[in-house]
């Protein structure tokens, strides 16, 4: 039994999922005549409230197309220190659209609406222009944290008064609509929104842009540029279609047993601290005479495989492959360990 809790981007398609997949009637998305990839379009524009959606092969694809429709080189995004467009992205905000980030020194990866305030440069010439702010909901680096939508709206106050984009990294937004008991209606609020089939719910590819006309005129020329439009990608779309009738609900499985994991870390001897737990992602640390590397390989040997994000922290994260026996096997492996 291999127990891979790195990602929940390690799932694989189940066989209700597989079949839902080869039974897809397909076309040539090129030419927008792909029925499939269609209709998931349609549905996620639907449930958000906007008039449009694109398939993306990635959500760092997504992303990086959203802040290309939002800005002009020399602009600059305002997001938070430990946002993925900034992190994670592989300097694709600068690289694609030659713009910067002012990063906000926010509380998990979450900010305030004065904080956005003071971060938007003042109107003169030498300065660069503030364009856009992004948030990332649920928040990656954050562990698994989700955003109080009162202070959204607060943003997008801001926003509106001073002409800036709002976008959302909603990577593992689905993840916050369960923990949080929100609609997906809610999130119309902002002018773009991604989202990722590809994690919480189960798919192996796949992630939707979903925004209003205007914003989303270009997309799709963007999407060339970058590579990511593709044929008959209505066998990939089934998957995002199936993933949503679902998969969707069953993230508070995963959410229950991420909080299982956390209560048994706290009471480890040779545990420093463990994060919040809300979501899916627990993150945590060992005490400084723990050796990380000793820790890991000891997991390995029982053929449990996290990962390390650096600065002594260390992830794991629940999904639809982590069985009921693979949590039992964890939490007692878990116990065992002594430093």
């Amino acid at each position: 039994m291999i127990i891979d809790l790195r990602s929940d981007t390690v799932t694989k398609p189940t066989k209700p999922m597989l079949e839902a997949m080869m039974s897809a009637e397909v076309g040539d998305d090129v030419f927008s005549e792909d029925p499939t990839v269609n209709l998931l379009q349609e549905r996620l524009a639907n449930m958000f409230g906007k008039p449009k959606a694109l398939f993306f092969p990635s959500g760092s694809m997504a992303n990086q197309t959203a802040i290309k429709l939002h800005t002009q080189p020399g602009e600059q995004v305002i997001c938070d220190k430990y946002a993925h467009i900034y992190n994670y992205e592989a300097g694709g905000a600068s690289f694609n659209s030659g713009v910067s980030c002012k990063l906000i020194d926010g509380q998990r990866g979450m900010f305030k609406a004065e904080q956005v305030l003071e971060a938007i440069n003042p109107s003169d010439f030498y300065y660069s222009k503030s364009r856009l702010v992004e948030i990332e909901n649920t928040t990656n680096k954050g562990g698994g944290a989700c955003w109080d939508f009162d202070e959204i709206k607060k943003i997008r106050n801001i926003c509106d008064e001073h002409e800036l984009g709002f976008h959302l990294d909603g990577a593992r937004l689905w993840n916050a609509l369960v923990a949080k008991n929100e609609s997906t209606e809610q999130y119309s609020i902002f002018d773009t929104i991604s989202v990722c089939l590809s994690k919480g719910l189960g798919c192996p590819v796949g992630s939707v842009l979903i925004g209003d006309e205007e914003i989303m005129k270009n997309a799709v020329r963007y999407r060339k540029v970058f590579g990511g439009n593709m044929r008959q990608v209505g066998y990939l779309a089934a998957a995002g279609l199936y993933a949503l009738d679902n998969n969707i609900l069953r993230l508070k499985q995963d959410h229950q047993k991420a909080k299982e994991i956390g209560e048994v870390l706290e009471k480890q001897s040779f545990i420093k601290k463990v994060e919040p737990i809300e979501t899916n992602i627990i993150i945590f640390e060992l005490n400084k005479d723990v050796d990380e590397k000793v820790f890991l390989t000891s997991l390995n040997e029982k053929h449990i495989h996290i990962i390390s994000m650096g600065g002594g922290k260390l992830r794991m994260v629940t999904h639809l492959d982590y069985s009921d026996a693979m949590h039992e096997f964890l939490l007692k492996e878990l116990k065992k360990r002594t430093f």
